[in-house]
C-alpha cells in the first residue's frame, strides 16, 4: 500500500481521444475567469474558492458538471500536475495530461443542449489543482447548473479507494507511465458504485495512510485522521467548510491496510502487534464517533476490510462493527470484500480496473441490504 511522494514537475503534454465523428479537441491559451458564468456548474467533492474565481482542490475524484448549448465547450484549468477526463453527454471526449494553465476545447458537437463533466483522475495530496469554469463556444451559452443528486455516498480510505494504479495492467508500472499516468479515480470502485446508484459522492482517500500507522511506519506522528478535515491536503490547519446539503446517506470507511500490511519496525510507537491493534481499534471508534456527530444518527457507516493474509485487519474491523451495534448504533455495518477472480494487476499489486468493477458490484450488493430509503 505504497504512499505517494511529492510530485515531480512534469513536462506539459495533452493526450486527446475523440469519440464522435467530427469532434475536435484542442488546448489554447487560457481564457480569463468569467465571473458569474464560472458558478454555473455542480461540484462533486471538496473544493475551496480562490479570490480570482477559480476553485482549488486536492482530493482525488473531484468533478464538475454543467449544461451548455452550442457546438463546443472550453474547460479552464490551471494544473501542471494532474490528469483529467472531459466527458460530453456521458462519453469521454478528451484526456488531459498535466494541462498547465490553459483552456481545453471540445468542438464539433451538434448545435443543441449538452452535458459536460470534468473529472480529476489522479491523486495529488501535495499539490492542488485549480478549475476556472466552463466556457461556451461562440454563439453558445452555459446553462443553469444541474441540480445536486439526492443520493450521496462518501468514501474514506487509502490507495484501494483512490484507484491507485488501476489502469496499469502490470504490477510494475515504472515502464508504462508510473502511478500517476495509470491512476483513474473515476474508475475506482467507489465512483463506479455511486454512478450505478445515481449518487453524488466524495472520494476522500489518501494512499499510504492508515488509521494510526502509515505504510511501513512512514511519516510518524501523522495518519489519515491528520488530513480528513481538510479541503487542501497540503495546507496544515485547513478546514473544509461542509455545505449544509452534503449529508451522505452512507459513508464507506476503508482504513487498515497500511496499519497492518507491513511488520512493525524498531522505534515505532507500538512494540507488539497487540498494542497496534488496541490503538487502531480505539482510534477507529473515535473516528466513527466523529462521523456520527457530523452526519447524525440517520447515516449508515459501513466499515470495510479485505484479505490481508494472517493479519488482524479483517477480524478487528468486524469486531468494531459488532461493538458499535452492541452499544445501540444499528446503523454501523461491516463489509468484507474479496473475490477469487481479483487479479491485482494495478501498480504495486493494487486492484486493477477489472478488479474495481468486481468490487463495485460487491459493494452495490452490500448497500442493497441497508434500508437507505432510496
Amino acid at each position: 500500500m505504497q504512499q505517494p511522494s511529492p510530485p515531480r514537475r512534469l513536462s506539459r503534454r495533452t493526450l486527446v481521444t475523440g469519440t464522435a465523428a467530427g469532434l475536435v479537441a484542442a488546448v489554447t491559451a487560457p481564457t480569463r475567469a468569467f465571473g458569474a458564468a464560472s458558478t454555473r456548474f455542480h461540484t462533486v467533492g471538496r473544493v475551496k474558492a480562490a479570490a480570482d474565481g477559480f476553485v482549488r482542490y486536492s482530493w482525488p475524484g473531484i468533478c464538475f458538471e454543467a449544461r451548455f448549448r452550442g457546438t463546443g465547450v472550453g474547460v479552464l484549468l490551471d494544473d501542471a500536475v494532474n490528469d483529467y477526463d472531459v466527458q460530453v453527454d456521458g462519453r469521454t471526449t478528451a484526456t488531459l495530461v498535466t494541462p498547465g494553465r490553459a483552456t481545453a476545447w471540445v468542438r464539433g458537437l451538434s448545435d443543441s443542449e449538452h452535458r459536460v463533466r470534468l473529472v480529476k483522475r489522479t491523486e495529488s495530496p501535495w499539490s492542488e489543482g485549480r478549475f476556472g469554469g466552463f466556457v461556451p463556444a461562440a454563439g453558445g451559452a452555459i446553462l443553469a447548473a444541474p441540480p445536486a443528486r439526492c443520493r450521496q455516498i462518501e468514501f474514506i480510505g487509502d490507495s484501494n479507494t483512490v484507484g491507485y494504479g488501476n489502469m496499469s495492467g502490470t504490477r510494475d508500472c515504472s515502464g508504462n507511465g508510473g502511478v500517476d499516468r495509470n491512476t483513474d479515480s473515476d474508475l475506482s470502485f467507489g465512483a463506479l458504485t455511486a454512478r450505478r446508484l445515481g449518487a453524488d459522492y466524495q472520494i476522500n482517500a489518501f494512499s499510504g495512510r492508515g488509521m494510526v500507522r502509515n505504510y511501513n511506519g512512514s511519516s510518524p506522528g501523522t495518519d489519515y485522521r491528520t488530513y480528513y478535515d481538510r479541503a487542501l491536503l497540503a495546507v496544515e490547519g485547513d478546514v473544509w467548510q461542509r455545505p449544509a446539503d452534503w449529508r451522505p446517506q452512507a459513508v464507506v470507511v476503508g482504513l487498515g491496510l497500511n496499519d497492518f500490511s507491513t511488520p512493525l519496525n524498531p522505534g515505532e510507537r507500538w512494540s507488539t502487534e497487540a498494542e497496534l491493534v488496541a490503538a487502531y481499534e480505539s482510534a477507529y471508534h473515535g473516528f466513527l464517533d466523529k462521523l456520527r456527530a457530523r452526519y447524525g444518527p440517520g447515516t449508515f457507516l459501513v466499515v470495510s476490510a479485505t484479505n490481508l493474509g494472517a493479519s488482524p485487519f479483517a477480524g478487528t474491523v468486524e469486531r468494531i462493527a459488532r461493538t458499535r451495534n452492541a452499544r445501540g448504533d444499528q446503523r454501523v455495518g461491516h463489509w468484507y470484500y474479496d473475490d477469487p477472480s481479483l487479479d491485482h494487476l494495478g501498480c504495486d499489486w493494487h486492484p486493477s480496473a477489472r478488479d474495481h468493477r468486481i468490487i463495485a458490484g460487491l459493494l452495490e450488493d452490500r448497500l442493497a441490504t441497508l434500508p437507505l430509503g432510496w
